[in-house]
């Protein structure tokens, strides 16, 4: 049984009658559409129909205008007997949910400068401008460690690769997001980064030992649960030691993700690191979920394996019916069905949820809310981010500050991944760059390869003796449904390669992806900025000026464990 009273609900007698009688009123339907939890791009859905119909638990908004989400939570709650949970990735800002919010930086960006309290301000800017907009849940922050340089989707996502840092920053965030009345969700357990595939794809692998994922991801869990974390994502993930250990006849092609794994979820999660919040799964609609079997015993596996909410459908119909069934069959017991619904319905009662339906507080005002989105305290914030976490790599002898009275004729290599739908590259950030170093006074011109092929190109001395300065600038983001984050250089025969160094001073700077040394790895001076926000391109610019010291520290293994990368 859950003691409601104790972590991380803390619910007092009042609050638990509300759970107690709202889980004895509560009809069939509802206690199914409980276990759901949907999605929504915009406040053109019939979310009305979707409220009375499907009665779900709760709902995840897609970043939209904050308009847009204040109708969309005003119609969701208005129309939901039982209060809804009301998710975003909040992971960077209030631009998790809301467009005209903070982006505060990346996770890796904070953790770049190496202050715990970055992370603190990251959770406050998050819970502070969702709930601005009627948001109560954080899908943030994210615990993995980016121990694989290979890995796709993880990157600057993740608070780097150092577990103690991962660790210490993930529960600042922690506090700072449920201080502002909005629930943390720690993920994806049982911990990405290890591997070098992407869970939209396929099932990942946690590699490790039991012993070494005790004291790395486990320690993070750990810390981040013994700080009051309401919730845990529960990732497509799989942990084959941990999945042995407690079930030791177990064969290799029955070792399942941690979302659908009774041995991950009730044992390691619930019972050895003793968590007793809500468990959501990542989002049910990727390849890492529906590989290791059918959809319709997928869909009820996941709660019978300990999970409480099932993230999105494939088809709402039908994954609402395949859920059906099993209940009705007990695949998913009685005892299971229970046990999810109180702590769902203890989560809400936590975040006060009941009471504020009472008072009519759920809705939020658009008008407000644009006073708590974007202020002037949270961008101070991000400027501060900024300008601590840029991070110089290698720097050659002399080539810094870059000033036009030093090198008045740049060449600037761009080079920009395609936008995606999600986590995708911002648009025009090589643009935006040029632009700054036009305002300070540089006369540049962007390298376009030439149409030769092999013995027709241009004269090499033509660059040197043209040019004063070359600079990259690499924009290219993790997004999902993506094998790698490499550069794919320019026709013919890697025109853009960085082939002038001996002869022009060259410097890289990467405003995503911190690992692009694996690719470039002799070039001489290189930057990582972790993120490409206005605020980071000009606190970027201040730095190679001159007028700003470089005072971030590297989260991860830049040099990717070549050595080349060093020279």
């Amino acid at each position: 049984m859950i003691n409601l009273k104790e972590k991380p609900y803390y619910l007092k007698d009042e609050e638990i009658n509300w759970v107690q009688a709202t889980l004895k009123s509560m009809s069939e339907e509802e206690k199914l559409g409980q276990l759901f939890c949907l999605i929504t791009y915009s406040d053109q859905q019939d979310l009305r129909q979707l409220a009375n119909k499907y009665k779900p638990g709760g709902l995840m908004c897609r970043p939209m205008p904050a308009e847009q989400v204040v109708n969309a939570v005003k119609i969701l709650q208005e129309n939901s007997r039982i209060p809804m949970l009301i998710s975003a990735n909040l992971e960077k800002g209030g631009t998790g949910i809301a467009e005209e919010g903070t982006f505060m930086g990346s996770q890796m960006q904070v953790a770049a400068t190496d202050e715990d309290e970055m992370a603190y301000k990251l959770g406050t800017v998050c819970g502070t401008e969702g709930s601005a907009v009627g948001a109560n849940w954080a899908f943030a922050p994210i615990i993995d460690i980016d121990y694989n340089f290979r890995n796709p989707i993880t990157n600057t996502r993740t608070l780097g690769s150092d577990p103690d840092r991962v660790r210490r920053m993930g529960v600042q965030y922690v506090k700072g997001v449920q201080e502002q009345g909005v629930a943390a969700s720690i993920k994806h357990f049982p911990g990405d980064g290890m591997d070098e595939r992407d869970q939209h794809l396929v099932a990942s692998i946690n590699s490790m030992s039991c012993e070494e994922w005790d004291n790395t991801y486990g320690a993070a869990y750990k810390a981040c649960i013994e700080a009051g974390a309401l919730t845990v994502m529960a990732g497509h993930i799989l942990q084959p030691s941990y999945t042995r250990k407690y079930n030791p006849e177990i064969k290799d092609s029955d070792i399942l993700p941690a979302s659908l794994s009774q041995e991950l979820i009730t044992k390691l999660l619930k019972e050895q690191l003793g968590f007793q919040g809500l468990v959501v799964t990542d989002a049910s609609t990727m390849a890492g979920m529906t590989i290791p079997m059918s959809r319709e015993k997928a869909v009820p596996q996941a709660i019978a394996a300990g999970c409480d909410m099932f993230l999105f459908t494939k088809n709402l119909e039908e994954d609402y019916e395949y859920m059906r069934k099993g209940i009705e069959t007990g695949i998913i017991t009685k005892e299971r069905l229970e046990d999810a619904l109180t702590r769902i319905l203890g989560v809400k009662a936590a975040l006060k949820l009941p009471g504020k339906q009472a008072q009519g507080e759920l809705s939020p005002d658009y008008e407000t809310a644009l006073r708590n989105i974007g202020t002037k305290q949270h961008k101070a914030w991000a400027r501060e981010c900024a300008d601590k976490a840029i991070t110089i790599v290698k720097e050659e002898m002399g080539v810094l500050p870059v000033t036009p009275s030093r090198y008045k004729k740049v060449l600037f290599y761009d080079i920009e991944s395609q936008q995606g739908v999600a986590y995708s590259v911002r648009a025009g950030v090589a643009e935006k760059f040029k632009e700054l170093l036009e305002k300070e006074g540089f006369d540049i011109d962007v390298f376009k390869p030439a149409s030769g092929f092999e013995g027709l190109f241009n004269r090499y001395e033509d660059i040197p003796n043209k040019y004063d300065l070359i600079i990259y600038l690499a924009n290219m983001a993790t997004k999902s449904n993506q094998t790698t984050v490499r550069i794919e250089w320019a026709q013919p025969m890697g025109a853009n390669v960085p082939v002038y160094m001996e002869v022009v001073p060259t410097i890289f700077i990467s405003v995503e992806n911190p690992y692009h040394l694996i690719d470039v790895p002799r070039v001489k001076t290189y930057i990582n900025t972790y993120s490409s926000s206005d605020e980071v391109l000009e606190a970027l610019v201040e730095k190679l000026s001159g007028r700003s010291e470089f005072k971030g520290k590297s989260p991860v293994d830049v040099f990717c464990g070549m050595w080349d990368t060093r020279l």
